[in-house]
C-alpha cells in the first residue's frame, strides 16, 4: 500500500504483517499511528541524529538499533555524522519531513532514538534529558511524586521541564537549553539536580550507579545524558505487548495518568483532540550556568561512566561497592 504524508508517496509493504500478536497490530496499524501523529513525531525528530529501533519480524522477533543510516536511505532524508565515546563515527538519518517516519515505520522501526543535539551542531546538546526510573519496589506513582519535586527545583535555576511518559513505568523530563555546553557538563547538569533531588526527597529518590545500592527509590538516571545514550522520542511505541507509547504530558496531568493509559489505539484520539501538548517546547532555550555552579559548589565530583565508555577524566573507580570490599 501507498501513504500520502507532506506531499510525498511512502511505500509500505507487507501491511498486514503482525507487529503486536497480543492485540493484534499489524504494520498497517503501526504506520496509521505515525501518520495521524506525524507532527508531534517530526517535532521530536526535528533535524536531529536518529538511531532507529527495528523490529521487522515484529515484538516477537529479533530487533537491532540502526545507527548508520541503511544504505536505500531517500535523497530527501538528510543525516550527520556523530562521534561516539570510542571516537568511530556513523552517519545517523536527520528526519525534517513527517515523510521520514513513515519511511522508518516501512522498516519496521517502532522506536524512534534521537540524539539531544541537531545535525548542525551535533557536540553541543539543546536538552537536558532527565530519566527518572523505578526501582523494584517502586512504580510510576513514586516517579511522578519525584517529577513533582524536581519541577519546583529546576524552576529555582532557570529551567523548565517538560515531563513524558518513557512508555514504560518510568517518567522523563526535558529541559531545552541553549547549545552552547558539551556532553560532559550537560552530564554534570542532571548529576547536580539529581544530588539536589536526592537531597530534598527524603529518602524517595538516589543517584547511585551501582544496583545494590539504589534500594526500593527512583534512581535519577544520569548517564542517558552521556554521548550516545538516548531515549524514545515523543510519540515512539514501545515493544511491550500493548503497544504503549511514551506520551508527552502536561504537568497538571502527572497523577491522574498511567503509562498504560497511552497506546497506539488510545494516542491518536488525545492528539486529535489535545494536539502535541508539547508544541511551545522549541520556543525556550534556558541556561546551564547556574545549575553547573550547583556541580562545583556540591564538591562531589563525578558519578561512573557506563561499562562501555572510556575511562573518562575525573571518573571514579567503576569497580561496584560489594567487589571493591572484598578485595579490601
Amino acid at each position: 500500500m501507498e501513504l500520502e504524508v507532506g506531499g510525498r508517496t511512502v511505500r509500505l509493504s507487507n501491511p498486514d504483517k503482525v507487529y503486536y500478536p497480543e492485540p493484534g497490530y499489524t504494520k498497517r496499524d503501526v504506520a496509521e499511528y505515525y501518520l495521524a501523529l506525524a507532527p508531534g513525531v517530526l517535532r521530536g525528530l526535528r533535524e536531529r541524529p536518529t538511531t532507529l529501533q527495528r523490529f521487522p519480524d515484529g515484538v516477537d522477533g529479533e530487533s537491532f538499533y540502526q545507527k548508520r543510516a541503511p544504505k536505500n536511505v531517500p535523497d530527501w532524508l538528510p543525516t550527520a555524522r556523530i562521534a561516539f565515546p570510542s571516537g568511530r563515527t556513523a552517519d545517523e538519518v536527520c528526519p525534517t519531513e513527517e515523510a521520514a517516519v513513515l519511511w522508518a515505520a516501512n522498516l519496521g522501526c517502532l522506536t524512534f532514538h534521537p540524539w539531544p543535539v541537531r545535525r548542525a551542531d551535533t557536540e553541543h546538546p539543546d536538552e537536558l534529558r532527565i530519566d527518572l526510573d523505578p526501582q523494584p519496589g517502586t512504580d510510576f506513582s513514586a516517579a511522578v511524586r519525584a517529577a513533582l519535586q524536581l519541577r519546583p527545583l529546576l524552576a529555582e535555576f532557570g529551567l523548565t521541564g517538560w515531563p513524558k511518559t518513557s512508555g514504560g513505568r518510568g517518567l522523563h523530563v526535558i529541559v531545552p537549553v541553549e547549545p552552547r555546553w558539551t556532553f560532559t557538563e550537560c552530564r554534570h547538569a542532571v548529576i547536580a539536580l539529581g544530588r539536589e533531588l536526592e537531597h530534598r526527597s527524603g529518602g524517595e529518590v538516589t543517584t547511585a550507579w551501582w544496583k545494590e545500592e539504589r534500594g526500593a527509590r527512583i534512581f535519577v538516571d544520569y548517564n542517558q545524558m552521556a554521548r550516545d545514550r538516548t531515549i524514545a522520542s515523543p510519540y515512539s511505541l514501545r515493544a511491550g505487548p500493548s503497544a504503549t507509547a511514551s506520551a508527552p504530558l502536561r504537568w497538571e496531568e502527572l497523577e491522574r495518568v498511567s503509562p498504560a493509559d497511552f497506546t497506539l489505539r488510545t494516542l491518536p484520539g488525545r492528539f486529535a483532540e489535545l494536539g502535541d501538548v508539547h508544541a511551545g517546547m522549541d520556543g525556550q532555550r534556558d541556561s546551564l550556568e547556574r545549575v553547573l555552579e550547583l556541580y562545583a559548589a556540591q564538591g562531589a565530583g563525578d558519578l561512573p561512566y557506563p561499562p562501555d565508555f572510556p575511562k573518562m577524566p575525573g571518573e571514579p573507580s567503576r569497580v561496584r561497592p560489594s567487589r571493591a570490599r572484598k578485595r579490601d
